[in-house]
């Protein structure tokens, strides 16, 4: 199959690093791509919301599967701009319609799914500048600490948990009068802060059958100990030792069926990824949020633990032909360890050549770039998140002792990562 793959970070990295080893990959493309895809596949360099690149490309490299890695393009409708071409009626593509990816896009458009299909979830209300002063007095009787949620996209920075009154009113005051979120935060969601332990939970639908991927577990804080601000993800493993059978149990009869079921009650086009953003509160799940995509970093774990054909699941998913996948896991633990640029999450600097980094200086784990761009020969940081080493071991520490030895392989000016990532499960 010829397949074109959108996106250049490190979730697309591990998608193409698995999907080359495919024998159904006849030829592989990555829009836009980054200095680690480009030893994999062909980079393109066009945007992931140029809509109309998209399309052209489809149709001059003849394109038999499309896979959407990031969520912007899905929100603003590319899987429906796609599908209404008669010239790609034949086009396979893994991601959802608009009206899917409004479970990411839009936080109060999950929350009322998830109040109509009685999924478990913390009690909310939403707010826009039309009710703000109710929304004040709301806030003024709130329990402590206060989450504040923009409604739409927000790169992963519009979520404020507040831990005072007054702080949450500021924040909100930000949120929708001064668009601290543009218009992301035109709507505010104003929830229940849930006490426990997260996990992201993964799988792959056809609309009607869902097959589930292996769990993970990602460390967003910059510092350790989980400390500092909020980043994209410090870090990843899988398997998470508390997803028990019991667990897992609830999670599917409470959360995974009523989600499918919904989509279909819902008449909602859904072809492609759902991640679960669950919190584990005393031994019941709850969902935090949906995404319509995979995570970053937790697919650099969880791609590499699975053992199936990537391209024959992804058909299979395409064709709604789901239920006749079984999924085949390694069984071993993964951890991935990230690395960013100094300064990040705020300013930095990029342009900044990384040395260590060629593929036979990396002998026993998988690196998988994020922030890189190849320049005369020359691999160079381009973004926040650089790269990150993926490993495998008999245990947590096992992985994540192997990602850092290599790590301490790979050098450039400002390198920065974590050196506790799964550090509770020691």
């Amino acid at each position: 199959m010829r397949i074109l793959l959108l996106g250049s970070g490190g979730r697309e990295h591990a998608f193409a690093w698995k999907l080359a080893q495919s024998p159904h990959c006849e030829k592989l493309f990555i829009a836009p791509g980054n200095a680690g895809t480009n030893s994999i596949g062909i980079n393109l360099k066009f945007s992931v919301t140029d809509f109309e690149a998209v399309k052209n490309c489809c149709l001059k490299e003849k394109i038999d599967l499309l896979i959407v890695g990031p969520e912007e393009p899905l929100v603003k409708g590319i899987v429906d701009f796609l599908k209404s071409d008669e010239l790609l009626n034949e086009l396979l593509i893994i991601g959802p319609s608009k009206e899917g990816a409004h479970l990411e896009g839009s936080k109060t458009f999950s929350k009322q799914f998830m109040i109509r299909n009685n999924i478990p979830t913390a009690s909310y209300q939403e707010f826009t500048n039309d009710n703000y002063d109710f929304g004040i007095s709301f806030l003024q009787n709130h329990s402590l600490p206060i989450v504040l949620k923009a409604d739409g996209l927000a790169a992963g920075k519009g979520v404020v948990i507040c831990q005072n009154h007054e702080e949450a009113i500021v924040e909100f005051t930000e949120m929708l009068q001064n668009k601290k979120f543009g218009e992301a935060s035109n709507k505010v969601v104003v929830e229940e802060f849930l006490t426990g332990i997260e996990v992201s939970v993964f799988v792959l639908t056809d609309g009607k059958n869902y097959v589930i991927l292996p769990e993970a577990k990602d460390y967003k804080r910059i510092g350790e100990g989980d400390t500092g601000q909020n980043t994209g993800g410090m870090g990843a493993i899988s398997p998470v030792p508390f997803a028990d059978e019991v667990f897992m149990k609830k999670v599917v009869e409470r959360i995974i069926n009523p989600t499918i079921g919904g989509l279909q009650i819902e008449n909602i086009d859904y072809s492609g990824f759902i991640f679960f953003g669950l919190i584990k509160v005393k031994d019941e799940p709850f969902v935090i949020e949906y995404n319509c995509r995979m995570g970053d970093p937790e697919t650099e774990v969880v791609i590499p633990r699975l053992k199936n054909d990537l391209v024959k699941l992804l058909t299979a998913a395409a064709k709604q032909q789901l239920h006749k996948v079984s999924i085949e896991i390694d069984q071993r633990f993964a951890a991935t360890v990230v690395a960013v640029s100094e300064g990040y999450p705020g300013n930095y600097n990029t342009g900044i050549p990384i040395s260590g980094i060629e593929h036979n200086n990396i002998s026993e784990s998988i690196c998988f770039h994020s922030g890189t761009i190849m320049k005369e020969d020359q691999i160079l940081t381009n973004g926040g998140r650089v790269l990150c080493v993926t490993s495998f071991g008999n245990s947590i520490n096992e992985a994540v002792t192997k990602s850092k030895i290599e790590l301490q392989k790979i050098s450039y000016d400002g390198m920065y990562y974590r050196n506790d990532i799964g550090y509770e499960f020691e």
